[in-house]
């Protein structure tokens, strides 16, 4: 059985940095990619990054390019999120995604989801 656990929401200031976690468990993790997704209030999920099996490709949304930054650790089966610069239009929850590829990810596909950490910026 797949789990996906994120940690590390929470409220910070606008300017201020945060960083996400998510611990996978129940399949090979070297075997997949994964990423990170958000949903703000009224909106939609929306991408947010994805980094590849081998951690050696990573992807971003366009607005977020320069202030996130994702990456993984097949020692212990984590992937992070590190966010900083941080506005209130990142007010969001944050969902963990593993995948079969970047590509499925950045189309917004993913085989699980985590249950969501919320952030919180406030101005």
């Amino acid at each position: 059985q797949v789990q996906l656990v994120e940690s590390g929401g929470g409220l910070v200031q606008a300017g201020g940095s945060l960083r996400l976690s998510c611990t996978a468990s129940g399949r090979t993790f070297t075997s997949y990619a994964m990423g990170w997704f958000r949903q703000a209030p009224g909106k939609e999920r929306e991408f947010v990054a994805a980094v590849s099996w081998s951690g050696g490709n990573t992807y971003y949304a366009d607005s977020l390019k320069g202030r996130f930054t994702i990456s993984r650790d097949s020692a212990d089966n984590t992937m992070h999120l590190q966010m900083n610069s941080l506005k209130v239009e990142d007010t969001a929850v944050y969902y963990c995604a593993q995948g079969s590829t970047t590509a499925t990810l950045r189309n917004g596909w993913s085989d699980y989801w985590g249950q969501g950490t919320q952030v919180t910026v406030s101005s």
